[in-house]
């Protein structure tokens, strides 16, 4: 069986037509458990979640939409699963954790964009690599990582070395494995699936998420994958997934995660 539980329609609209676009494509391409994530700054229940100017300006969202999107897309019998990608705040964990209660997503996916005021994978922001530290900004990051994990408020962190999305990358080996090992350990004390994201292959960097070094740390601290390639367009929907699979196996995973309504259940990887 085949997941992707990491997709976007924030380029389109909150329509069961836009949404059909990207149900069709998981079809075709024989994804059994496939789920919209939308941003969740682009809702204005979180506004007391994350708030910077960049993010406030893309606030245009109600809730109540979003959740009668899928309501009527299930009296349809449209078989898509209901989710939300929260930007992981620091010293929000009491807001994250009552916004999440407050609605039945079948998962959650927890992800880092934002480190302090930098956003990190945005092209805004790109000058910025280069006025900071490197090994700060990636021991600050997965610093996030690790308390992403730890608060278990998640079911799935999306991309989780998004970092390098612009090539920016350590040349310390020994720091970065470090980096990876404590991210891995914490995930593997936690309820959190990673997952094998094949949008970092649209991105400058050009590679999947994560790093086959960070992946097979993964496995090895038995931490449960999902699949999924963070489409904004219907046609990026599984895109690339022969990649995605053959890393999976490549490191020993034979299996993946599915969610529904909060409980998961593992099944072969095709």
């Amino acid at each position: 069986m085949l997941t992707d539980y990491h997709n976007h329609l924030e380029l389109g609209t909150l329509t069961n037509d836009y949404l059909m676009e990207f149900v069709n494509t998981a079809n075709e391409k024989k994804i059994e458990h496939f789920g919209i994530s939308e941003h969740a700054y682009h809702f204005y229940q979180t506004k007391d979640i994350l708030r910077n100017p960049w993010v406030d300006e893309r606030r245009y969202y109600d809730m109540k939409d979003y959740v009668a999107l899928f309501m009527d897309a299930w009296n349809r019998n449209i078989d898509v699963k209901m989710s939300i990608e929260m930007d992981y705040t620091p010293g929000k964990h009491k807001e994250m954790e009552q916004f999440i209660r407050s609605y039945n997503f079948d998962y959650v996916i927890g992800s880092i964009h934002w480190i302090n005021d930098f956003g990190i994978d945005l092209a805004e922001f790109r000058k910025e690599w280069d006025r900071r530290d490197l090994h700060d900004t990636y021991e600050k990051y997965y610093d996030q990582v690790v308390t992403l994990a730890e608060s278990n408020l998640f079911d799935i962190i999306g991309h989780i070395d998004l970092v390098k999305i612009f090539k920016y990358i350590p040349d310390d080996e020994e720091f970065l494995l470090e980096q990876f090992d404590r991210a891995t350990t914490a995930l593997a004390n936690s309820k959190t699936c990673v997952e094998i994201s094949t949008a970092g292959l649209r991105k400058p960097i050009g590679k999947l998420y994560p790093d086959p070094r960070l992946l097979q740390m993964c496995y090895d601290k038995k931490i449960p994958i999902v699949l999924s390639s963070d489409a904004h367009k219907p046609e990026h929907v599984g895109a690339d997934y022969d990649q995605a699979i053959r890393l999976a196996k490549s490191v020993g995973y034979k299996s993946l995660m599915t969610f529904n309504k909060g409980d998961r259940k593992e099944v072969p990887l095709d």
